[in-house]
């Protein structure tokens, strides 16, 4: 079974296991600058590498199709699936938005769960692993602490205590084995776009060019989407709803982020299968969350309730 956010943080905030659980090794710490270095500079290059030549169509549908795919797997299956419990899914869908999930390469699924439930459990307060409000509020402050959020904390070689933070998911046999797979599905991340580019356009060029575009430019430009509801949607926009933190909403992130910019009402009803709840705000993680309960793939969906937002709503509408 899995846990919901509230039964989840609520305990892992009371303890009695420790925050955290040691040091990054080395070779676990080279992974992880390689995997947000090696990306931004691919990104870097794009503007000069595709002026007049390096891109064709097929690497603008590799990277749309791919950054789909993974992107989802991070909205759907890391965060309202597994971390939120927002929704109960089938054994073997489980184990597809796992592996989705884990080819964003923004690492392995209970590490990644256990650091956004121990992120709610003190949101913008000591212990949240990329509040962007740990280091005060002067202009130097908040530059600071938006690097942080942004991307400064991955950086730190702390680690979550995963036994405090996702026990339900250590004990899970299936995704603990994709867990340890993780270095698979990162080779598989940038192998199958290449593969497809190089079948596609039958050509050793058209392979380079989809692993640069639908590749390491995906890699990226998924990072930064994911990284901005940490710093921009605890920094500036909208808030609503009542939460506990400085969580807003900001639009302009809304598509590319498939509805996790609707960052206040996550914060003040985690557990929520939907973000976007106001008129016009698009969701389209929830969207595919309705496809699959309507396969039957998912089940017992915390949908939003009329009288649920209402409470919530600071205004009381």
């Amino acid at each position: 079974m899995t846990a919901t956010l509230d039964e989840t943080a609520a305990k892992a905030a009371k303890g009695p296991k420790p925050i955290l659980d040691g040091k990054r090794t080395a070779g676990v710490q080279f992974a992880v600058y390689f995997g947000v270095i090696a990306p931004l500079a691919a990104l870097a290059a794009a503007v000069p590498f595709a002026w007049g030549w390096g891109l064709t169509w097929v690497d603008v549908g590799l990277f749309v199709l791919f950054y789909a795919i993974t992107g989802l797997g991070i909205t759907v299956a890391f965060h309202r699936h597994f971390t939120h419990g927002s929704f109960k899914a089938k054994p073997w869908l489980r184990v597809v938005m796992a592996i989705s999930g884990s080819m964003a390469l923004q690492g392995p699924v209970i590490t990644w769960v256990a650091d956004h439930r121990r992120h709610h459990a003190f949101s913008d307060k000591e212990g949240d692993p990329h509040s962007p409000w740990l280091y005060g509020t002067s202009p130097a402050a908040i530059a600071k602490g938006f690097w942080h959020a942004h991307m400064g904390w991955l950086f730190d070689r702390d680690c979550t205590n995963a036994e405090r933070f996702a026990p339900d998911l250590l004990k899970d046999k299936a995704i603990a084995r994709v867990d340890r797979y993780f270095w698979l599905w990162g080779v598989l991340s940038f192998a199958l776009p290449a593969l497809l580019g190089g079948l596609l356009t039958w050509s050793w060029w058209g392979a380079l060019t989809a692993l640069f575009w639908a590749g390491f430019v995906r890699v990226c430009v998924l990072h930064h989407v994911t990284w901005s509801v940490n710093s921009i949607c605890h920094m500036i926009g909208e808030r609503p709803f009542a939460a506990r933190d400085r969580s807003a909403n900001f639009w302009p992130l809304a598509i590319f982020s498939f509805g996790e910019a609707w960052h206040n009402l996550h914060h003040a009803d985690p557990t929520s299968a939907r973000h976007g709840v106001k008129r016009g705000q698009i969701d389209i993680s929830a969207r595919l969350i309705w496809i699959f309960e309507k396969f039957g793939w998912a089940y017992n969906v915390r949908w939003p309730t009329p009288a649920r937002l209402a409470k919530l709503a600071v205004d009381g509408k």
